[in-house]
Formats: structure tokens, sequence, C-alpha cells
């Protein structure tokens, strides 16, 4: 498992400087006062002002930024040093306090001490991570008691069918159920930037909504809901639709594309 997180780090690494320059980060319209969060975690997560906040996977920082700036005290934790080094640039260079650790999330109980109101993670996450189960101890390591995880992820089912450029239907295209080996794709471009030059090739897995929620009852974690949604953060498939919210949609809004849940740990 080590080799595939170091190649992803090294894609990552190199992904970073490409999204920061897309507009699909819009990092100019950030910079100007825009926010990163979505109405589905805003609405469910709710005030988070004076809470601490801490943000697994968070690439370079603007969502764990926008939290910052509704009043969260917030640490962001992403394994892609160019990612963090970029996420402490903008906090720098906007005035807005935060904490950036450059840390794999399952070496983060060696590196981060401390326990948080919320633990907080968005927006294809999940597919990066080899193994839920540690995962989920690792959330619960860092919640206060009481304390509240929360997460919007895309729907498992999505990594079911083909998403590729030319893909007219939704086809079957593997398992919705994890295995140790991951799936390999080859260097392509970025769902924030399809015409980038990406030389490094990604090693992902698929995990059932059952992994996730078994993974956090393992853990210690009281399920407090779960929630899916027939709207998409970008457009996975080429014949989606964008809505008037920004929300990628397929016809019909009969299959579930993303999902929210929240847990307390008890």
């Amino acid at each position: 498992m080590d080799k595939y997180r170091r190649m992803n780090r090294e894609l990552w690494n190199e992904l970073t400087p490409i999204h920061t320059r897309s507009e699909f980060y819009d990092v100019e319209g950030f910079k100007a006062g825009k926010s990163t969060l979505r109405a589905i975690e805003l609405e469910e997560l709710g005030d988070v002002s004076g809470k601490s906040l801490l943000h697994l996977q968070c690439h370079f920082g603007l969502d764990t930024l926008s939290w910052a700036r509704l009043g969260a005290r917030v640490t962001g934790v992403d394994f892609s040093d160019r990612a963090m080094a970029m996420a402490r640039s903008l906090s720098n260079e906007l005035g807005i306090k935060a904490d950036f650790v450059h840390s794999d999330i399952y070496e983060l109980p060696k590196t981060l001490s401390g326990e948080f109101d919320i633990v907080f993670t968005s927006y294809g996450v999940l597919c990066w991570l080899p193994e839920l189960q540690q995962w989920g101890e690792v959330i619960a390591h860092f919640l206060k008691p009481g304390g509240t995880f929360y997460m919007v992820e895309e729907h498992p089912l999505l990594n079911v069918f083909v998403g590729s450029v030319g893909a007219k239907e939704l086809k079957v295209f593997c398992s919705y159920f994890h295995t140790p080996e991951p799936m390999k794709h080859e260097p392509g471009g970025s769902y924030a930037d399809s015409s980038a030059k990406v030389s490094h090739p990604s090693h992902e897995w698929t995990h059932s909504l059952s992994d996730v929620v078994n993974a956090l009852i393992s853990a210690g974690l009281r399920i407090e809901f779960i929630h899916e949604f027939p709207v998409c953060a970008w457009q996975r498939y080429p014949f989606m639709e964008q809505d008037e919210a920004g929300w990628w949609r397929l016809k019909g809004d009969n299959i579930p594309l993303s999902f929210s849940l929240k847990a307390t740990r008890v």
C-alpha cells in the first residue's frame, strides 16, 4: 500500500499547481471573498463559529479557509507537501488564521495532538484511502466526546460506471465492492482542467456505503444521519447537465450521485 500512496502523493503534488490556476477552483475569486463551501455542508453542519475544526484531506485548503471565514478555528491536513505549502501561502496572504499539517491521514495521530469539536472531509476523498477501518479510528481519535464528524462525498455507486470522455451512457466498469488492490488510471487530465497535461497515474480504491458506515460504527461513533442526493459537485460523466445552482445532474435524477453523513463520538 505504501508504494501506491507514494505514487498518489506524487500525482497530487503535480495536480496542485494545475488546480490553483484552474477556473474550477477560482483562486482569484476566493481571494476576493468567494466561499468554496456548498449549500449541502453549510446547511447540514450549521454554525461553526468558535468551534475547532479538523479538515482531513483538505487539498490546498480553500474549504478549510472558507470554514475559518465563518469563525471556525481550523486545522487542515493533506499528504501533498505542495498543497500544504500553497494552503499556508494563501492563509498568510489573506490573513486568515489556520494551521496546515503535512501528513498521511493514517500517520496523523503521530503528527498532530489535540481533540476537535468537528472533523470534516468532503468531495472526492475516499477513493484515495486503501482501507477505512483505520480511517474511522483516526476520526474518532481526534474528536472530543460529543464531537461531530461530518462528510459529504461522491456516492460510491459512481465508481461502478465508465466516466471517460467518449461515454454516452451509464455502463458498468468495475465492482461496487472494495478490493485491496487499487484500480490504476493512466495519466490524463484533471477534473478541474481536462486539458491539463498530467504525467502521473492514479491508484484508487472503491468503498461501498456500508464500508463507510461500518468503519465509523466500529470506531465508536454514533451515526446521526445519512442523506443521498441526485447531484454531483463536478461533471463526472460527459452527458451530465449543470443546474442553476452549479450542481451536475443526470437526466431524471434517478440515481444517487452524492451522499452526506453526520456522526457523533459518544
